[in-house]
């Protein structure tokens, strides 16, 4: 299997120091824009006016936000940009108390067609607790919004952000490349609807690294069309662990392609590691995955593949058309809440191939000491070294 490496990155948050001694580089401050961190003043326009001096400024810009608790509605943050752009935040972000406000819109923050941004430090606090309830009482609720969006953007870094409840998605990263998140804390209570920590759709060359992710559903999710994805030192938990999925919900919808999890730790997640597909025809595709060197920590399901996948039965009788093949679990080890501790339900028209188990332990949390087993449907492919409990495959 050939593995995407990630690209390396450094750091460009010294811009905000180098701006004070270097008369090539500007600082747009957006208390200098009007802005007031007072926590209570609309401060909306006063951002919008310091990103678009900024953007148009020929020289190196730094957005810069200061400390203090600014009261913010949906900002579009649009390129083009001249130069590279840094977005500095030292202070907190948050939306209005009034879901309405920003749950009109599909985003919170979006950053539209930006090629060089580097988005560094900070919180934003969506204030997602009254959408919440307006999903789980069943009443006419406004789409709900995404905190952070990334549209079109290349060459972009995402460091030391702090995501507090967001109405849905935390982090969203779509049709863009070249994308590094680094060192974000991602948190919504376990039984928020849809609040995935980050996902990824029809993206390229995206690295998650070093981040702590506890949320209500998926802490990452990889959607059709994203290849050389690589994550890497990730605490999931809650949550619904990191999956590749849901695919297969269209025909002609893009696959996916050279995944990497290593070296992450699951908490108490209702999955593991999961690649799930719908059960309907499709052209798409899951291939080239690697899973390798994870710890699970009473996890349901810690290593799954579901490819029936059908909420509400409006799909019956129909079989996944996802082709899913070269998938590695490597150094899995741990704990489960449920006895099928490695599950294989692939579809019986596209039966899932070249599923490789090597240096799996884990093993069901139970106290009658009921024995984890395996099972495997329409999988095909092979085991190496010991696997606890024994392979199906």
């Amino acid at each position: 299997m050939t593995n995407f490496k990630p690209m390396k990155y450094t750091s460009v948050s010294w811009l905000l120091f180098f701006c004070l001694i270097i008369p090539s580089c500007l600082a747009f401050n957006v208390v200098s824009f009007g802005a007031r961190g007072d926590g209570r003043t609309d401060s909306t326009s006063a951002f919008l006016r310091a990103w678009s001096a900024a953007c148009q400024s020929t020289r190196q810009p730094n957005v810069y936000v200061p400390r203090g608790t600014y009261l913010v509605r949906t900002l579009s943050l649009n390129g083009p940009c001249r130069r590279r752009i840094e977005f500095r935040i030292d202070g907190t972000l948050v939306a209005p108390k009034n879901y309405y406000a920003i749950g009109q819109s599909e985003f919170w923050i979006m950053f539209y067609k930006v090629s060089g941004l580097t988005v560094h430090g900070g919180t934003i606090h969506a204030m997602g607790q009254g959408y919440w309830s307006c999903r789980k009482g069943g009443g006419s609720c406004p789409q709900g919004a995404r905190s952070i969006q990334f549209m079109w953007c290349n060459n972009v870094v995402l460091r030391g952000l702090k995501s507090l409840y967001s109405q849905r998605v935390h982090v969203g990263i779509g049709y863009s490349s070249n994308v590094r998140v680094e060192y974000v804390t991602i948190i919504a209570p376990s039984g928020s609807p849809n609040t995935d920590g980050i996902h990824v759709q029809n993206s390229r060359g995206v690295t998650i690294y070093g981040s702590i992710i506890k949320t209500g559903d998926d802490c990452i999710s990889i959607g059709s069309g994203s290849m050389n994805v690589w994550i890497e030192r990730v605490g999931c938990g809650p949550g619904h662990g990191i999956s590749i999925g849901s695919l297969g919900h269209t025909w002609n919808e893009p696959g996916v392609a050279n995944v990497t999890v290593a070296n992450s730790v699951f908490t108490k997640t209702q999955n593991g590691v999961r690649i799930k597909s719908w059960a309907r025809p499709s052209g798409g595709f899951a291939k080239n995955l690697m899973f390798r060197n994870l710890v699970m920590r009473n996890v349901g399901n810690p290593i799954i593949i579901d490819q029936n996948y059908c909420p509400h039965n409006i799909c019956p009788r129909q079989s996944s058309g996802v082709k899913v093949s070269q998938v590695t679990f490597k150094n899995v080890k741990g704990t489960s809440s449920t006895q099928a501790v490695m599950k294989f339900d692939c579809s019986p028209s596209n039966p899932c191939s070249g599923i490789r188990l090597q240096d799996i332990k884990l093993t069901y949390n139970d106290r009658l000491r009921r024995p984890a087993f395996a099972y495997c449907k329409n999988a095909r492919g092979s085991h190496r070294g010991k696997v606890i409990p024994r392979s199906c495959i």
